[in-house]
């Protein structure tokens, strides 16, 4: 099955998934096919899965088998023994495989077959990792899109395209940050904060400073025009997400789960226009930003310093 042609799709896209081990997978599932779901995403229906899973990742491989029959006997979708199989039946592809450390290899299997490719969060775990996908999106010309649902919550979009606001002077956003040994420091959480950061100020973060407790962690960076952004996590229970958007004028103060509308319904719409498309409601610039704005954070919050996103700076600044 070739790959359809940028703006052109047939009523239904046929959609593949690599990775059935994490929630998103079955709540993608229901939002597709049950059409008496409130929030039902027309459109699409998955048609051939593969499983995945990572053995040494208990998180991953705890759901693979339950998760594969799930899709398998409910859904009716087609298991198959391979990336390559899942894009060879696809027009595109669901990568959702929740250990980010898979997601480069997996990528690249299946690059060359040019079929559009949403990556589930995190898109990659290094920037190396995450200037590789895009290199080899760039050079199969595959449309490419990688984002948190939180990004998308409808509360905080609202906010954003609010008619009549003022100028972003800086953000905060918050959330859980729980901390999983096989993903490097705040990717695993941390990636939802820094999302829903980045849909509110865009690119252009130069510099990032991290504060860290057994409980807490705190990342402020610093904007090429002066304007400061934050993520602020906890590991306390606290599982609220929100951001607080600073204008020249007042403050909005977002909640992102106050609306009723799920935050996987408005992701996948926009995973289903680009489908369609062929257009990524990003650039990926940005996608390539965020992974090094927690990378930087990373860093910082173990050696304590301020860490400049262009490493060329960085080590300038270490000199001086």
């Amino acid at each position: 099955m070739t790959a359809p042609e940028v703006g052109q799709s047939r009523q239904v896209l046929n959609i593949g998934m690599i990775g059935l081990d994490t929630s998103h997978v079955l709540a993608f599932m229901k939002l597709l096919h049950d059409k008496n779901d409130p929030w039902h995403v027309p459109g699409g229906k998955v048609v051939a899965a593969y499983p995945g899973g990572s053995p040494d990742f208990p998180s991953s491989i705890s759901k693979v088998s339950e998760y594969t029959a799930t899709l398998r006997e409910e859904y009716g979708v087609r298991i198959v023994d391979s990336p390559e199989e899942v894009a060879e039946a696809s027009d595109a592809v669901l990568l959702h495989s929740v250990d980010g450390r898979v997601h480069l290899p997996q990528f690249r299997r299946i690059a060359g077959y040019g079929k559009p490719v949403f990556i589930d969060k995190p898109f990659a775990v290094s920037s190396a990792d995450a200037r590789e996908i895009v290199r080899l999106a760039e050079a199969h010309r595959v449309p490419l899109m990688s984002a948190s649902s939180l990004r998308y919550a409808k509360a905080l979009q609202d906010a954003i395209g609010s008619g009549g606001k003022s100028p972003v002077i800086g953000a905060d956003a918050c959330g859980p940050m729980a901390l999983e040994p096989t993903q490097p420091g705040l990717f695993w959480y941390g990636i939802h904060a820094a999302e829903m950061l980045y849909a509110v100020m865009g690119e252009g973060c130069v510099q990032v400073t991290a504060v860290t407790s057994d409980d807490h962690d705190v990342a402020a960076g610093l904007w090429s025009d002066g304007r400061i952004g934050v993520i602020r996590g906890n590991r306390k229970g606290n599982g609220s997400f929100g951001v607080a958007i600073h204008r020249e004028k007042g403050i909005d103060w977002v909640y992102a789960q106050s609306d009723p509308k799920p935050k996987y319904a408005s992701l996948l719409e926009v995973i289903l226009d680009m489908f369609r498309t062929g257009v990524p409601p990003l650039p990926a610039s940005e996608t390539l930003e965020v992974i090094r704005f927690l990378e930087a954070a990373n860093e910082s919050r173990k050696t304590g310093r301020t860490v400049y996103l262009d490493k060329t700076a960085s080590k300038a600044g270490e000199a001086s």
